[in-house]
């Protein structure tokens, strides 16, 4: 959704890197490009004035005139300006003292709000909360019928004892509901409310008569992050008639405009709290301010691929992988521990959404966009086409065994053989980082380990070359290196005459400039 946000941004800070010194006309470039983008997303004119006056006041203060590298000032300017303008800091859920927990969706029709009941509750339910799904949308058509489906696939409870199809009265279920959970032990309670496909008087009055019934501990307002500017007016009109404690964005996943999502916490000042970005159950988590400005800046967002990555994979998982690549080589890490592990990573989403995490790889947009899925799907295919025995030593693989498991998977014999080869590969280079040899190819850092070979072959040329053969150069060379040992013996550090160090050293013109 940010993509297009993200590539003005990124063009507009590689102008200023490389500049040792910012002018007033650069500063006010950068902001009239930054302000170019923001309206391009769709961000409120409001919010993008006040983004762009903040901005500027800080970028031509001392912030910047006296920072060492004054564009990678700027970028923090920008990063912490957009943290602002999404919320700042993460807001947490507010729980009820005595159970249950009363959390209200509220929100135009279609917006997402039964779907994201269900989506809340595998989140909270993930969290070591029992949450209860509550019908009172007695409106739409099917929608007790879609919430109890939904509940089914998140495996959490559902209350619906009216069938709806505009029969039924929403305030009493709401009402019933809290003594229902009670009486089951249920911790939290989500009430899906009707909405329409505009405000009108009669959803208002609805929704604010349930609020009152059941006095909610949080009202979390559903909004459609793709639907642009028309956002923020709903989210005021919902925000005077019935009033929220917090904003949900749906459909983060879409490709259009989001600038809405910039605007709506600026605007009405509540917080986003959680952001919904695909049409799975687990598409789902809380809203950081910070994470989602790295992102649109294209830092990357690390903690939310390592906290992804604490829920799908176990520590003594982790750790009995590792002892198996750090032993032998390697060689007990087999077919069936690569299987395992790629179905792990599988399950924690989107192979193109992780990788879109990592920092830097906003330059990789093209390629990332462009991965295939189903080849994660057709590597499990072919490692399942294998028999034990060739899964635990793939070295027995021939070409008769290649064409058995070809056959067996739907693939060409020429993929087999690149996916066993690709493996061994992979387990080499594995099995060395795990063993603190570092990455293959990369210059050795100290404490990390890593090109030692390269290292030696280079000391090994040092030592050849260290005489010469030429009897008259090999004796000046002599002469020269004993000069050096009494200079040495007779300065002190660094070369400087022993008596008062420094007496008579001056620093060249180049470094005096450079210190002021």
């Amino acid at each position: 959704m940010f993509d297009t946000l993200s590539d003005r941004l990124a063009a507009t800070f590689k102008n200023l890197r490389g500049k040792g010194r910012l002018s007033e006309a650069d500063i006010d470039a950068t902001a009239r490009e930054i302000r170019i983008a923001l309206l391009e997303a769709d961000v409120a004119l409001p919010v993008v004035r006040s983004f762009i006056k903040q901005v500027k006041e800080r970028a031509t203060g001392a912030e910047v005139s006296q920072a060492l590298n004054p564009a990678q000032q700027v970028i923090k300017i920008v990063n912490e300006e957009l943290i602002g303008i999404l919320g700042g800091e993460t807001r947490r859920l507010r729980f009820a003292k005595t159970s249950p927990t009363v959390i209200m969706l509220a929100g135009l029709q279609g917006a997402g709000k039964t779907t994201l009941a269900g989506k809340l509750g595998v989140w909270l339910k993930g969290q070591g909360h029992s949450p209860l799904l509550v019908a009172c949308d007695l409106q739409r058509p099917n929608a007790v019928n879609q919430l109890a489906v939904v509940a089914e696939r998140a495996g959490v409870g559902v209350y619906a004892p009216q069938p709806g199809n505009g029969t039924g009265d929403p305030v009493q279920v709401a009402k019933d509901s809290i003594e229902y959970a009670r009486t089951k032990q249920y911790d939290i309670v989500i009430v899906d409310t009707a909405g329409r496909l505009g405000i009108d008087e009669e959803m208002m009055r609805q929704a604010a008569d349930i609020r009152d019934a059941v006095s909610p501990d949080e009202i979390l307002f559903v909004v459609d992050a793709m639907i642009g500017q028309d956002a923020v007016n709903t989210a005021e009109a919902f925000r005077d008639g019935v009033g929220f404690d917090g904003v949900v964005l749906s459909k983060l996943d879409g490709d259009a405009r989001g600038g809405a999502a910039l605007s709506i916490a600026q605007v009405t000042g509540k917080q986003i709290m959680f952001a919904s970005n695909g049409e799975k159950l687990d598409d789902f988590d809380a809203f950081h301010p910070d994470r989602m400005a790295s992102r649109i800046l294209g830092m990357g967002d690390m903690l939310s691929l390592i906290e992804k990555a604490e829920q799908t994979f176990s520590q003594e998982e982790a750790a009995k992988m590792a002892s198996k690549l750090a032993s032998s080589k390697g060689k007990e890490f087999t077919l069936d521990d690569f299987l395992a592990q790629m179905e792990q990573v599988r399950k924690m989403g989107s192979i193109s959404k992780l990788l879109g995490m990592l920092p830097g790889m906003a330059q990789m947009k093209d390629q990332i966009n462009n991965i295939d899925e189903r080849d994660v799907d057709r590597t499990a295919a072919i490692i399942k086409s294998m028999t034990p025995g060739e899964r635990h030593d793939p070295t027995i693989i021939n070409g008769s065994r290649r064409a058995r498991i070809a056959k067996g998977s739907g693939v060409e014999v020429s993929a087999v053989k690149s996916l066993v080869e690709r493996f061994f590969e992979a387990r080499k280079m594995m099995s060395r980082m795990a063993q603190g040899g570092g990455m293959p190819g990369m210059p050795g850092i100290p404490g990390m380990g890593g090109g030692t070979g390269r290292q030696k072959k280079q000391q090994k040329q040092a030592k050849g070359k260290r005489k010469s053969g030429n009897p008259m150069k090999r004796k000046a060379e002599e002469a020269a290196a004993a000069a050096r040992r009494e200079q040495a013996q007779q300065g002190g550090a660094f070369g400087l005459p022993a008596g008062q160090p420094g007496e008579d050293f001056e620093l060249p013109d180049e470094f005096k400039k450079f210190m002021g």
